[in-house]
């Protein structure tokens, strides 16, 4: 019997690269819909592997893989699994860790730079005003790097890229991470804070790039501004819900922070229900240049995207066919199954 892969909610009508990987022979159902429901349930019990971007995989879709082995997150992030109910069904759970690595790391410190040197908000108001914009006064968070601190919130992938990357503009490099091994900071020459409320004393630009855990939902929250230096810039590339967008604005109008800069939110698409989003839409001089918000995009080029719908069809293709898993996120529920 063929394997058959489903891909429940692709954005590519065309399977052509995943049909390169997996030859012929396996089928590849790709129905492109946007909820669970909208799928016939043939298709979710009879297939063997599942490549997901959007659609939750939770306790309305797993006691219908009737018979899957894998789900593949085609993504970083995994929340919308639940990694217990497929583990405890014998499904292996994984990700694509590694496919926008270097072009998240660029799109935090893309965003820093553009604070630092106040480039969005000067072009901003010399469109708005070609002859009174001519002047240096509309970047009002114009600020040297070199010497000072990027605090960095999660040291995987994507932070240690962005953290080389900030070192070679001349700042000094901490991070916080209780899951790193002791003496991982000492490969690179950073200086490690044991608590959050340590590295955002010590952090002049704070760049996330944790997973959304139950720990992390929320962690920058309005005691954890209060932490931080006066005029820090936040920046969060990695999960909206990391980010409370309430302590944000409070921090922005307050003067406590400087700049936010935010490739995610809480709620995405954007709207103006967010109170934060309504501010910096209305484009109210208090936040005027000194926010940034972008469409969960800091992932997004071209070749990223070949990137993550190789690597997904792989890593689900090379489980069904040979046994072999990688960056399976789910282990601890499989061996407990075992």
């Amino acid at each position: 019997m063929p394997l058959t892969i489903l891909f429940p909610d692709g954005r590519t009508p065309e399977l052509d690269l995943e049909r390169e990987v997996t030859g012929p022979d396996t089928i590849l159902l790709n129905p492109r819909k946007t909820s669970f429901d909208a799928i016939e349930l043939g298709a979710w019990e009879g297939c063997d592997g599942i490549v997901v971007a959007r659609i939750p995989i939770d306790a309305k879709a797993v006691p219908h893989l009737k018979r899957a082995r894998i789900v593949v997150r085609n993504g970083v992030g995994f929340d919308t699994v639940d990694l217990k109910a497929c583990g405890d069904a014998g499904i292996a759970v994984c990700n694509v860790p590694d496919y926008g690595t270097t072009d998240v790391a660029d799109s935090a410190i893309a965003m820093m730079l553009t604070f630092s040197r106040g480039t969005a908000s000067l072009d901003a108001a010399l469109r708005a005003d070609l002859k009174g914009g001519w002047t240096y006064a509309h970047n009002v968070t114009a600020r040297r790097l070199r010497g000072r601190c990027l605090g960095v919130i999660g040291l995987g992938r994507i932070g240690t890229a962005a953290a080389l990357r900030a070192r070679a503009f001349g700042m000094h490099i901490a991070f916080y991470d209780p899951f790193l091994p002791n003496g991982a900071e000492l490969s690179f020459g950073f200086t490690r804070a044991r608590t959050l409320a340590e590295l955002l004393g010590l952090a002049d630009v704070i760049t996330i790039h944790s997973p959304l855990t139950n720990d992390t939902r929320a962690m920058i929250n309005e005691s954890a501004i209060a932490a931080m230096k006066p005029g820090a810039y936040v920046i969060n590339t990695a999960r909206g819900p990391i980010c409370d967008t309430g302590a944000l604005l409070a921090g922005l109008k307050s003067g406590k922070l400087a700049a936010v800069g935010l490739d995610v939110l809480p709620k995405e698409p954007a709207a103006t229900d967010d109170p934060l989003v309504a501010a910096w839409q209305a484009n109210e001089p208090w936040i005027r240049g000194r926010m940034l918000l972008n469409p969960h995009a800091g992932f997004y080029n071209p070749d990223s995207l070949v990137d993550l719908r190789r690597k997904s069809i792989e890593t689900a293709y090379d489980y069904l066919r040979d046994g072999k898993l990688a960056n399976c996120v789910n282990a601890e529920y499989l061996k407990r199954r075992r």
